[in-house]
């Protein structure tokens, strides 16, 4: 019917966790947050039509702010986004059956968060480098310069084979400088896939909080040596999407 409400679940956190007043949930009128317990776990949830549509950006934007807002004060094991189920007793059929799990992984993840380094070549300065590095792809480039698309094509071809092992080589070399920096002041490291044929680096990393600033300052440090290459943007601090979720614990 159009009117069953269920639940929308949005992570698992120690059951002491409050839901605070301005929390807002998915949906239009966004969902009340609320928490349903099961012996030292909790799950973060409010309540949506079960027929509604999710996947706005609206939507995405309210789950990892409330995510990331928990993250910020207490350990959550995020739950697959758009996970919605009829009711609290599906909630605690999930929280029963794995609790020790569950619950050995927020421990794990007490005091820790995540940041996310995304790095992008500045186009012009990368093919320039690769022009003035590599003799085929000058080459290359000198024969399709002023010449028309149709009457150069298997140079062209050729240039952007060329270009494109050349970016994923120098992505590869920045990616392990980039760990190598922060690999003294992170817990883990995941690496992202590029987003971007442009993305020079794409990291995720797992922090203690009592390491946040340490790391952030590496990193102030790493974008100021970097600048001219690559534009660099961090992002955080998150909860720890790359390094645990409630579905994978399940199984």
């Amino acid at each position: 019917m159009a009117d069953e409400t269920g639940l929308f679940v949005y992570g698992l956190v120690p059951a002491d966790v409050e839901a605070t007043s301005d929390a807002a949930g998915v949906g239009d009128p966004p969902g009340e947050v609320t928490v349903i317990r099961h012996r030292d776990l909790g799950a973060l949830v409010s309540p949506v039509p079960l027929d509604a549509p999710l996947g706005r950006s609206t939507d995405l934007r309210a789950y990892q702010d409330l995510l990331d807002g928990t993250a910020a004060v207490a350990p959550v094991l995020p739950v697959r986004f758009g996970t919605v189920v009829t009711g609290p007793d599906a909630v605690l059929d999930l929280l029963r059956p794995h609790h020790d799990r569950f619950a050995a992984a927020l421990a794990e993840f007490e005091g820790r968060v995540q940041y996310v380094v995304h790095g992008r070549f500045d186009e012009r300065v990368l093919l320039r480098g690769i022009l003035d590095e590599n003799p085929t792809a000058a080459g290359l480039a000198e024969q399709v310069r002023g010449r028309a698309e149709a009457a150069s094509r298997e140079p062209r071809i050729r240039l952007g084979e060329v270009i494109s092992q050349a970016v994923e080589l120098r992505r590869e070399t920045e990616n392990r400088r980039l760990l190598d920096v922060t690999a003294d002041h992170v817990v883990a490291t995941q690496l992202r896939p590029p987003s971007h044929e442009m993305d020079a680096a794409h990291v995720a990393l797992l922090v203690d909080r009592d390491r946040e600033a340490a790391l952030v300052d590496v990193l102030e440090e790493y974008a100021q040596h970097r600048r001219g290459l690559l534009r660099m943007r961090l992002l955080g601090p998150l909860a720890p999407y790359d390094f645990v979720g409630a579905h994978q614990l399940a199984g």
